[in-house]
């Protein structure tokens, strides 16, 4: 049971990292670009630090997504092969078995890092194709009747 709930906080952890990846990360950034700018039109310095912090917050949450895995790894007893080839970088002439009795594997952490970019793939092409506005009838959403078409 106990295992089980570490298990589980350990994927719940993965998650919310993942997801800050996208979103925390860049907003982080943009805020702190933010307070350095104060006012006025922006200038060089604000958009350095936006683009270092970014950098920092990134590489830092892939650093923790890399020690989450490993902890999940060391729990669940799985032991990282180093001839291990993911599926995706192998040829199509490679579905046969590379090693005797070894199959392809998606682990955990990746499993977590496919579900979070898939989401966020289909937020962006929500917000696209319904919400976002129209270069060229300035549309609030793309749901609504163009203004052009109104009768008065």
């Amino acid at each position: 049971m106990v295992v089980t709930a570490k298990r589980l906080l350990l994927r719940i952890l993965m998650l919310v990292v993942a997801i800050n990846v996208w979103t925390g990360s860049p907003l982080a950034a943009l805020w702190i670009g933010s307070r350095v700018q104060g006012g006025g039109p922006p200038t060089m310095g604000p958009i350095f630090v936006v683009v270092v912090m970014l950098a920092v917050f990134s590489f830092a949450l892939g650093w923790l997504l890399s020690r989450l895995d490993v902890a999940y790894r060391r729990l669940t007893g799985e032991v990282p092969q180093v001839h291990r080839h993911v599926a995706w970088l192998r040829s199509m002439r490679g579905e046969r078995p590379q090693y005797p009795g070894d199959a392809a594997q998606v682990t955990a952490l990746e499993r977590t890092l496919i579900i979070v970019v898939v989401a966020c793939v289909l937020a962006f092409e929500v917000w696209f194709f319904f919400f976002s506005t129209s270069p060229i009838d300035q549309r609030s959403g793309r749901g609504q009747v163009p203004r052009a078409y109104l009768v008065p």
